[in-house]
């Protein structure tokens, strides 16, 4: 059996651990810190049962169990606390949660639960095993398959018929997120949701296109139950999701063939759209807009887009902005403009109409004159200088 610990405190994520190797040498234990590090630990799909602490940084423990019971059902779930309120026992019991344990935690105690759960993972795991593999092969495969054909890719001989005939009319629904980091535990909290609203409202599957986009396919029976899931799924990433996102809906589909090119049109859309975001206002909006110019420097980005996006008043973000990075927001958008066209002036070999385009000017000549203004050079002086440099250093004793 293998168990993952979650919980903030090593102290107490060790402690669990030792106790359960003495006792049970056999089973696998893992340690996370986060409700981040856990779903990348989870995605593994070896994990049996999560101990999970309540009170973490981000995420509760019973936030985290509702959010991942959806793609785990196997999974046994006992919460850890330090807090003997009767809410959040009830919450727990009303999850799912297999045992409730308060902190300090009884080695007697932990060890007969631990042993309890392992008698009933091992009688269940005989009863799925075959149908389990069978599901998350085909769960798997049909992803995979439709990951590959809705980005326009080469599926070989791989029947489609199947999606066809499941859903003979379906709405794409893509969910697009806006960082300049990784956002593993964005991404899982995306996936997780949208695949228990389409359970609950209709039929479909959620596929990821890349680490920041997902795909869900949906077949409902009305406009006003789609409305209702996408309202739901908005509330719940306002809630959970930590960096700017947006979701797109299509039109209703009746031919599957047509597939990739509604993505590529929304993927040219998504542009033009709002960024919705959880918690505006104060520090956190400031860390929002930074981000989004980081993603966005290179496009036609402006102070009302950003403002936008962080739900502020433009004059507002303009005075706080300034005040938060000690930069007004066309020096910082320049700045970071500058910094890539230095980059890409010593790395590459792109002309400068090329470099112009990749870092959001229009023409080479606004590129140029810019670029001087900051540097005190052009481009090609910066270049020419960076190869006479090159030059000596190669007859350098």
């Amino acid at each position: 059996m293998n168990i993952l610990i979650v919980d903030d405190e090593n102290v107490i994520r060790e402690g669990i651990k030792r106790t359960i190797r003495r006792a049970f040498p056999e089973h696998g234990v893992q340690l996370a810190e986060s409700p981040d590090e856990a779903a990348n630990i989870l995605r593994s799909g070896n994990i049996d049962v999560v101990l999970t602490d309540i009170l973490m940084p981000g995420m509760t423990g019973l936030e985290f169990m509702k959010l991942s019971r959806g793609s785990y059902p196997h999974v046994k779930w006992v919460i850890i606390s330090a807090y003997s309120e009767f809410a959040y026992a009830k919450e727990a019991v009303r999850l799912g949660a297999k045992d409730y344990l308060l902190k300090p935690i009884g080695k007697d105690l932990l060890v007969t639960m631990i042993g309890q759960l392992s008698e009933e993972v091992e009688r269940e795991a005989e009863q799925e095993q075959e149908a389990k593999m069978l599901r998350t092969n085909l769960k798997f495969l049909r992803e995979a398959v439709f990951q590959r054909w809705a980005m326009g890719l080469d599926i070989g001989n791989m029947d489609i018929a199947p999606f066809v005939e499941r859903h003979p009319h379906f709405q794409l629904a893509l969910i697009k997120m806006e960082s300049d980091k990784a956002v593993h535990l964005e991404h899982y909290i995306v996936e997780n949701v949208m695949t228990e609203l389409i359970d609950r409202y209709g039929e479909g599957f959620v596929t990821s296109l890349d680490g920041k986009s997902l795909l869900g396919l949906i077949t409902v029976e009305s406009k006003d139950i789609m409305k209702s899931l996408v309202d739901e799924l908005r509330m719940h990433l306002k809630k959970y999701v930590k960096v700017p996102f947006q979701i797109q809906l299509s039109d209703e589909i009746w031919n599957f063939h047509s597939i990739p090119a509604v993505i590529q049109q929304m993927g040219r859309d998504s542009g033009a759209l709002e960024f919705d975001y959880y918690a505006p206002g104060g520090n956190r909006a400031m860390e929002v807009a930074v981000q989004y110019i980081r993603a966005n420097y290179n496009t036609d980005v402006t102070l009302e887009k950003v403002a936008s996006v962080v739900f502020l008043n433009p004059a507002y973000l303009s005075q706080v902005f300034k005040q938060k990075t000690g930069s007004g927001f066309k020096e910082y958008v320049t700045g970071l403009r500058m910094e890539k066209a230095l980059h890409l002036l010593e790395h590459s070999t792109l002309k400068l109409a090329d470099i112009a385009e990749k870092i959001g000017y229009q023409d080479a000549k606004h590129f140029t004159q810019v670029f001087r203004k900051r540097m005190n050079v052009t481009p090609t002086e910066f270049r020419q200088r960076l190869a006479g440099d090159a030059d000596i250093c190669r007859v350098c004793p």
